[in-house]
């Protein structure tokens, strides 16, 4: 498993996770750290969430951007609920804030 520190880092704008409506239409939201992404999962509208995550978007981003294949997995079964509306929006977030939570555990306490 990736270093705590690797998987809650910046990453780059263009390696960002921007949120669609649907193909083609960006919403204005961008996220590009764990931390932002939870941040925005709970400003973004239910309908761009179903369209990442019935595309695998999220988890994609998650493991090949964050590096985090654990957090994937955890979207993966996500999707295989079929969830929707809020009740998609309140488990994406608190799944991904436990991850966060944990991980921030992990990182070396500054001084």
């Amino acid at each position: 498993m990736e270093p705590a520190s690797r998987i809650l880092r910046k990453v780059l704008r263009e390696e960002a996770f921007y949120f669609f409506s649907s193909i083609g239409n960006y919403i204005g939201q961008n996220a590009a750290s764990l931390e932002e992404f939870l941040e925005k999962i709970k400003e973004v509208n239910s309908r761009s969430l179903e369209f990442h995550l019935y595309r695998g978007d999220f988890e994609k981003w998650v493991d090949e951007v964050l590096g985090d294949a654990w957090l994937a997995e955890r979207i993966k079964v996500l999707r295989s609920q079929k969830l929707a509306g809020d009740q998609l929006k309140d488990q994406l977030h608190l799944t991904l804030l436990k991850r966060y939570n944990e991980l921030k555990k992990d990182l070396p306490q500054s001084v």
